[in-house]
């Protein structure tokens, strides 16, 4: 990253640098007593990604620096002021000094920088932990943050409430598309008390249908078919849209290779090309480890050459792969091994 190749400003590090590489030039720009202290509060992974970014800076000018560093130190300023009376005294205090623009400018960096803070502290308790700092809140509300949490988790947490409260808190992550705004502001207070930050708007647009499915499809199976029969009994089309999607086309990369294998047997080998247009390489590579090498070869070249095609035709060929996966699954002859986890019951 040389930065001093070319005059640098405020916009064109804006939109030339991301937000790891500005720290990783906060770190240079300060002394080596600092970086260590600040390094001693990060989480290892932070630190190694941290760390691996510093090693590739290179030659940054002094104007650069002090960019960085004015930048960094408008948002801890704007950070303190949050914490002490919240987002609109924040930005009034900042209105006074950088100017209305400048002041909308920090504040939204702010609240971006601070919105899921929250809910990192969640993702770090155990499930019983978790519902009991949950329990006194409205469903709506629990939803709202469960549907925040990785799918595994939050099927851990659904296990851990009573039946009648599971199947409801399900059913209204499934529909949070309707999320009213009277919701989001107890949202917002709860996740205060979290991280002591505001949340952006935007968390009203997340859970929904296909958010439910990828947690049922890490729920225990029995789980899983009671909330759905539960929630196809008081929404059917609500019902009926999460089993559609209860098995997606990514989590093939989850299925054992004996399996794959029987997969493969039975998929249409046009649809296989067409469904692994737009997959994760992860994804691709798994698929053609199972197959012979000839086999792979054919694949990867027809994938090498295939044209632009219509998403609605590489969704129908995930689909129609999804149906064989199932079918076999029924069948007894492959398991999907997303669900159920170490508490898996054989009988």
């Amino acid at each position: 990253m040389r930065s001093n190749d070319k005059i640098v400003t405020k916009d064109s590090l804006r939109e030339e640098v991301n937000g790891l590489q500005k720290a990783a030039m906060l770190m240079v720009a300060l002394n080596v007593e600092a970086a260590s202290a600040v390094l001693k509060h990060l989480d290892p992974a932070d630190v190694e990604n941290l760390t691996a970014e510093i090693s590739k800076v290179r030659n940054i000018s002094s104007k650069t620096a002090d960019i960085v560093i004015e930048e960094f130190y408008n948002m801890v300023t704007a950070r303190e002021y949050v914490l002490e009376g919240g987002l609109d005294y924040a930005q009034a205090v900042l209105e006074k000094t950088y100017g209305p623009s400048k002041a909308v400018e920090i504040i939204d960096k702010v609240r971006r920088l601070t919105t899921l803070k929250g809910f990192d502290v969640l993702k770090r308790a155990e499930p019983s932990q978790l519902i009991n700092f949950l329990n006194k809140e409205h469903p709506q509300t629990m939803a709202l943050i469960l549907s925040q949490l990785s799918p595994d988790q939050t099927a851990n947490a659904l296990k851990e409430l009573p039946e009648d409260l599971r199947y409801d808190v399900a059913h209204r992550i499934a529909t949070l598309g309707k999320i009213a705004p009277q919701t989001l502001k107890q949202i917002e207070h709860v996740v205060d008390e979290i991280a002591g930050a505001s949340m952006s708007q935007s968390v009203g647009k997340l859970g929904g249908p296909k958010c439910l499915a990828a947690i049922l499809n890490r729920a225990n199976i029995t789980m899983a078919k009671e909330i759905l029969d539960k929630i196809e009994n008081i929404d059917a089309e609500t019902g009926y849209e999460v089993k559609r999607l209860m098995f997606i086309f990514d989590e093939i990369i989850n299925i054992n290779d004996k399996d794959i294998q029987k997969i493969l047997r039975e998929v249409d080998r046009k649809d296989l090309a067409l469904g692994l247009k737009v997959a994760d390489e992860k994804l691709k590579e798994k698929i053609f480890k199972n197959m012979s090498e000839r086999a792979a070869d054919l694949l990867k070249e027809e994938l090498q050459y295939m044209g632009m095609v219509k998403l609605k035709e590489v969704e129908a060929a995930q689909a129609r792969i999804i149906d064989v996966i199932k079918a076999l699954e029924e069948q007894g002859e492959i398991s999907l091994n997303i669900r159920g986890g170490p508490e898996e019951v054989y009988v």
